[in-house]
């Protein structure tokens, strides 16, 4: 028997709202008369869900923003009532939904690790038996008899994570709020969550956008999109579809290649004018095939004149994993310019790349590596199988390197 089940669940809300009490009151005299004629557009965030989940499943909930993944969280959490349908629990839960969830800001940290797991219904002496555990790996020995209101939002999430994850719940939900916390706790989370799933056999549901973290964590991933599950199976196959999606919509996109480049990080000295691409025979295109050439022009205007600037360009994916750097630094083709307009060719010779787009990213530094300009996401480069069969290239990896294949003679005669 499933440890959840979900049926028909929507969830609609009310757009709009009413500007007083005073109209609150008329319209809510008037809903009670059947005289209330004011009609508010309705929002579904969860339209007609159906799924069911088996103990010991690790489920991932991926999707764009907006697309209902943590309002389905909470009516697995019993945090708020469907509109329709039902959601059946046969266990208890740990929900760990957001910044704070579960967490009472008046209380200390000890004192909310008692009220959670009453909460839970784990008597007190057993909760008493893991205080310690928790609060070591929360980190947070000094600060535990401190009022959790004046902890950082990192600080109450490693709280909140540590009672969840030390409490004998059956299942355990989390909703984006490893994100928060520093990397190294990130890592140890993630260590736990291992831990757990591979020696204690925990039901967990995870919403997060680190897809890659997912689906090395996950058995199985759903795909959410306005509300409703679009796909659901394996990890890799699921995954791979979201990427695929959020690389098309980002390709689509027309702000990339329209109007003024904006960077993350400016100095005032340089100004990014233009960024066009080129195919190996030269004519202007939108990405290239590969283990082809590809070549990057970058017109930009200096106020100053600057003594040997270093350039670096270079792709990254959806999620920005840097996958391709390159930069005159290395060459030592370095020469100084005299402000004014100028343009830089860079031609990347063998893309390595798998099929996929990519987003440009372009950094300009002075001659002692500061930083003078630098922008990611400038425009979508798309790779292409190009000249290869893409049914032969392999699902796992972002790169195809060149490789020397040999067999032993003996086997190479008997295959023949």
């Amino acid at each position: 028997m499933p440890i959840i089940e979900v049926k028909h669940l929507t969830k609609e809300y009310n757009l709009g709202a009413v500007t007083g009490i005073k109209d609150s009151l008329r319209h809510t005299l008037a809903k009670i008369q059947g005289k209330d004629t004011w009609k508010r557009e309705r929002f579904k965030a969860l339209d007609d869900v159906n799924f069911t989940i088996e103990e010991g499943e690790v489920v991932g909930i991926i999707g764009h923003n907006g697309a209902g993944k943590s309002t389905l969280l909470k009516h697995l959490a019993n945090i708020t009532k469907p509109t329709r349908g039902e959601v059946i629990v046969r266990g208890s839960i740990a929900p760990l939904i957001e910044v704070g969830a579960g967490v009472n800001p008046e209380l200390t940290g000890r004192e909310n690790i008692f009220l959670n797991g009453a909460i839970l219904g784990i008597p007190k002496k057993v909760i008493q038996s893991k205080l310690d555990e928790i609060i070591d790996f929360s980190e947070l020995e000094q600060f535990i008899d401190t009022p959790v209101k004046r902890y950082s939002s990192g600080m109450t999430v490693k709280l909140g994570f540590s009672i969840a994850t030390s409490m004998d719940a059956e299942i355990l939900i989390v909703d984006e709020v490893l994100a928060v916390g520093d990397i190294a706790f990130q890592q140890k989370c993630i260590e736990r969550m291992e831990k757990m799933i591979k020696n204690q056999g925990r039901t967990v549901l995870i919403v997060g956008h680190n897809i890659r973290q997912l689906e090395r964590l996950c058995t199985r991933v759903m795909l959410m999109d306005h509300g409703a599950i679009t796909n659901d199976g394996l990890p890799r196959k699921v995954c791979g579809l979201f990427f695929k999606q959020a690389q098309e919509k980002t390709f689509n996109r027309k702000e990339h290649t329209e109007g003024k480049i904006t960077p993350q990080r400016d100095s005032g000295i340089i100004s990014v004018n233009e960024v066009e691409l080129f195919n190996s025979d030269g004519i202007k295109q939108n990405g290239t095939g590969l283990h082809e050439a590809l070549t990057v022009k970058v017109t930009f205007s200096c106020t100053q004149d600057l003594e040997r600037p270093e350039i670096v360009i270079g792709l990254h994916t959806a999620d920005f994993v840097h996958v391709l750097s390159v930069s005159n630094a290395l060459p030592d083709i370095r020469p100084s310019l005299v402000a004014g307009t100028h343009v830089v060719t860079c031609q990347l010779t063998d893309i390595p790349l798998r099929p996929f787009s990519y987003s440009l990213r372009v950094a300009f530094l002075d001659q002692h590596r500061q930083m003078l300009w630098y922008a990611e996401n400038i425009i979508p480069v798309l790779i292409t199988a190009g000249r290869y069969d893409i049914t032969r290239l392999p699902e796992v990896g972002l790169i195809d390197v060149n490789a020397n294949w040999a067999f032993d003679k003996e086997i190479a005669t008997k295959k023949a």
